[in-house]
């Protein structure tokens, strides 16, 4: 045993012991446990997806993977932010819990606890083969540790699925952690000149494998949070272009699967970590920012193509993987619940809210925001509110960014840019007759029941995650610098 396996071994023993989990490797028989297939893209919106109602993005593979099985259309990240986003996707847990805030790489960062346990070694526990390829971003390896790691270019997507025979293909359940570069920006972030669009990845002639899928600007639909400008549309075309090189990387691996005799025995779940790369949506609390894509298909469903209305989180992905894996999730402390039994309902009970949590994308992007959503009303309690809103970097760099900002235009999309970059302490909104997010009810009379009970939805959420930032709520605590005890 190498010196990685022995850190990773130590955990899940001290860990699995301390939740009550036997943490001895368990010797499944191949009928026991489902395979488990955990896609993750980088940045992928709703907005470009054929099964989402895009008819101009070439999405095939992923529109029969929802035909085969089941397309939620309220699914949520809990922050609009990779690193951070990818936590929460593997342990249950919201970030301001976990410790992990913003980003992992660089001068970020953030680091999860080192005694929280995660998804992986759950199923390694269980008997599980864990392997991971691609995007990683994450920290300590200790927590987010896998017995695998497959290396292959994260862009060349057919290229990463060809690496993945093995682990498929080999005696052990596993559970296979593929995480695409595609959609995110390419670098460099910076355009020289400004008004050249972001590659998105793409390179000329395409990756190994790759058909290369070219859009024009013309033909590219513009959400409505964008303003419909040049520079815009130019760079949607390359972001379809990387989703197409998703798209076919995950054919492939379908492809390998369905010769291995799995296909059968095998969960699915495609998701994206946060919203498209434009601002207004990634980094960003609004739905462009937090409401994805996430569609499963699972062994013995008995209806497909199901549209699944149901209001869910990344903070349910990992009970829902375990519940898969004859894991009871409610024996263990999860944030999130299973979905496992409302995957073939089209409007099931008892899933009507989401909460949300940022405090920070890059370490010099403070900015702490708490949501509170159900079916109807959206609050946003902007904590920092008296600093301007930051943006990304590859955000401010972007020519659909600096096309706005360049000609000192008054809007950005449907949204004022003063407003996009000097936002109220609180933001509330009808989602049946706002969905764009744009008229803020907060200090509207007719709204003022609706929006203290929300606020106190959100301080009940804070308490029962142990929010630091609870805290915020009593400004002389604050400035006296009292500290908070949960």
């Amino acid at each position: 045993m190498n010196a990685r396996n022995i850190t990773g071994g130590a955990l899940l023993s001290a860990l699995a012991m301390s939740v009550g989990c036997d943490s001895s490797p368990k010797e499944p028989s191949s009928s026991d446990l489902p395979n488990i297939i955990l896609l993750v893209s980088d940045d992928h919106g709703t907005d470009a997806l054929g099964c989402y109602g895009n008819p101009v993005v070439h999405t095939p593979v992923l529109d029969k993977l929802a035909a085969e099985g089941t397309m939620f259309t309220n699914a949520y990240c809990t922050s609009a932010s990779c690193s951070a986003s990818r936590s929460v996707i593997l342990t249950g847990r919201f970030n301001h819990a976990i410790g992990h805030y913003g980003h992992e790489h660089d001068y970020h960062h953030f680091r999860t606890f080192d005694t929280v346990m995660s998804l992986p070694l759950y199923l390694e526990a269980e008997g599980y083969h864990t392997a991971r390829i691609g995007k990683y971003h994450l920290a300590p390896e200790s927590v987010y540790y896998f017995q695998e790691v497959l290396e292959a270019n994260p862009r060349s997507t057919i290229e990463m699925a060809e690496k993945t025979r093995d682990v498929i293909n080999g005696d052990k359940p596993f559970f296979l952690y593929f995480c695409f570069d595609d959609p995110h920006r390419g670098h460099p972030f910076r355009s020289d000149p400004w008004y050249l669009p972001n590659n998105f990845g793409n390179i000329p002639g395409g990756y190994p494998g790759e058909e290369v899928m070219t859009y024009t600007p013309e033909e590219v639909i513009v959400p409505p949070f964008l303003p419909d400008t040049k520079e815009t549309r130019e760079e949607l075309a390359e972001y379809y272009q990387s989703v197409a090189r998703i798209d076919q990387g995950i054919g492939r691996l379908l492809e390998i699967l369905e010769a291995s005799g799995k296909k059968d025995n095998t969960v699915i779940i495609y998701i994206s970590d946060n919203g498209i790369a434009f601002p207004g949506a990634k980094t960003t609390l609004y739905d462009p920012g937090i409401r994805l894509p996430m569609i499963i298909r699972a062994p013995g469903m008995e209806t497909t193509g199901v549209v699944n209305n149901a209001m869910v989180s990344w903070l349910d992905l990992t009970p829902t993987i375990l519940d898969f894996a004859g894991i009871d999730p409610t024996q263990l402390y999860f944030h999130g619940r299973s979905f496992k039994d409302i995957i073939e309902d089209e409007e099931p009970e008892g899933w009507d809210k989401i909460y949300a949590s940022h405090t920070f994308h890059e370490v010099t992007m403070y900015y702490p925001m708490r949501v509170a959503q159900d079916r109807q009303y959206k609050l946003i309690w902007n904590i920092a509110w008296q600093l301007p809103y930051p943006f990304a970097s590859d955000l401010w760099a972007s020519s659909t960014w600096q096309g706005i900002h360049r000609a000192e235009e008054e809007y950005f999309g449907k949204r004022t840019v003063d407003t996009f970059i000097n936002r109220p302490e609180f933001e509330l909104y009808d989602m049946i007759e706002d969905p764009d997010e744009i008229v803020n009810l907060a200090d509207d009379p007719a709204y003022s029941e609706v929006f203290e009970s929300m606020k106190d939805d959100i301080r009940d959420f804070q308490l029962r995650t142990r929010d630091p930032w609870i805290i915020m709520w009593d400004q002389e605590s604050v400035f006296q610098g009292t500290g908070v005890n949960l």
